[in-house]
């Protein structure tokens, strides 16, 4: 059954509910609008005139007056001062107003969760962390993790109750939500928002998983493999190439080839963790033996952190091999519960740079709330 969250919770871009990739994601005013927040969030509050645009776009000076006037008749954008111009009049700075829209990131662990509010500028707003029991059924699941999503966005507009303010376009007290993004231990289909044979987790096997909380939430909703969100909120520029290692209670990887998030046609890039890399070892949840998954969390389990790093540093340097890429990023909470043993095994074995990755705990969620975001910049989530 549909159930509203009661929250006002508006989809700001416009978006709805739906079976087809991007489909439920907001895009607002078109892509050379897109261009022009894109522009606007890089540039953060220095901001740039229109001209500015103008040069960068390649559009026209008259036609990024007209997007101006509809980005700031929609409370995204707005006057920042003047600056003086070499050789002419000043010029009028424009910025995005960062708390023009929200997204919600939701990092689905096999223990825990963590939900995340992000504004337009890509920070965290607000923020909650709760157990969870990824085995308690997809419908526990869902209620448990919509809960939370619910008292987060109640808090928030209990913190900010001027209408306008913090959740702008909120006449009425709503707040305008753009979706939600989830990030969960994969295999899973992007596009079509299902979720595979989750290792450990079998029951997973079909479910779909993205409409369930786009009906629950009634808010346009994406769902993406853990590592890929994370891989999304890690900066990347064009032509960049880096494998992101997840350790925790799983092990995986995100993959960014080229400047984009790599998935494969189905999802299924990365699944780094059930690499066999000593035959006949121990069985892994996914039915092999000898994986390096199954490696890593045995040597964990019995205390032994730097085999646990080194077998991750051999699986790493296969990565490397396989696919040439520019350096290794680490997370997870094993890797952040001793990360200079595991970026020295992890560098000593692959030979490239590698380094921990930026974003802390909430890296996967903040990820995911960025699957909604991207569209609204002009990417693809």
């Amino acid at each position: 059954m549909r159930r509203s969250s009661g929250l006002g919770l508006g989809a700001g871009g416009g978006g709805r509910s739906g079976s087809q990739e991007g489909a439920n994601l907001p895009v607002l005013r078109g892509h050379n609008a897109a261009l022009v927040l894109d522009l606007l969030r890089g540039a953060g509050e220095a901001g740039l005139s229109r001209l500015d645009l103008a040069e960068r776009t390649g559009l026209t000076p008259q036609a990024v007056s007209k997007i101006v006037g509809r980005l700031r008749a929609d409370g995204l954008v707005v006057d920042a001062g003047r600056r003086v111009a070499t050789g002419g009049k000043p010029r009028t700075v424009l910025r995005l107003v960062p708390d023009a829209r929200h997204a919600v990131g939701l990092h689905l662990d096999r223990d825990e969760l963590t939900v995340v509010l992000l504004d337009l500028y890509g920070s965290v707003t607000a923020s909650r962390t709760a157990p969870l029991d990824l085995g308690a059924g997809a419908d526990a699941v869902v209620e448990t993790a919509a809960g939370e999503v619910e008292a987060l966005l109640s808090a928030e507009l209990a913190a900010r109750p001027t209408a306008g303010r913090g959740c702008p376009g909120g006449s009425g007290g709503s707040c305008q939500v753009l979706g939600v993004g989830i990030g969960l231990p994969g295999p899973l289909d992007h596009a079509a928002g299902v979720t595979g044979r989750i290792t450990g987790f079998p029951e997973w096997d079909g479910h779909p998983l993205r409409d369930a909380f786009a009906a629950r939430l009634a808010m346009p909703t994406v769902l993406d493999k853990d590592t890929n969100a994370a891989a999304l909120g890690l900066p990347a520029g064009p032509g960049d190439s880096f494998a992101y290692l997840h350790l925790g209670t799983g092990l995986g990887a995100g993959l960014v080839l080229d400047g984009a998030v790599h998935r494969g046609a189905r999802t299924g890039a990365g699944e780094f963790g059930h690499q066999v890399i000593k035959l006949n070892g121990p069985r892994c949840a996914c039915g092999r033996r000898g994986c390096i998954e199954a490696l890593c969390l045995a040597a964990v389990a019995r205390g032994d952190v730097a085999e646990a790093a080194r077998v991750l540093g051999t699986g790493a340097a296969n990565l490397v091999a396989l696919l040439d890429i520019d350096r290794v990023l680490l997370g997870g909470r094993t890797v952040a519960a001793s990360p200079e043993l595991f970026v020295r095994e992890v560098a000593a074995r692959a030979r490239i740079p590698t380094a921990l990755a930026s974003g802390g705990a909430h890296l996967v969620a903040r990820g995911a709330a960025e699957l909604v975001l991207a569209p609204v910049f002009g990417g693809r989530p």
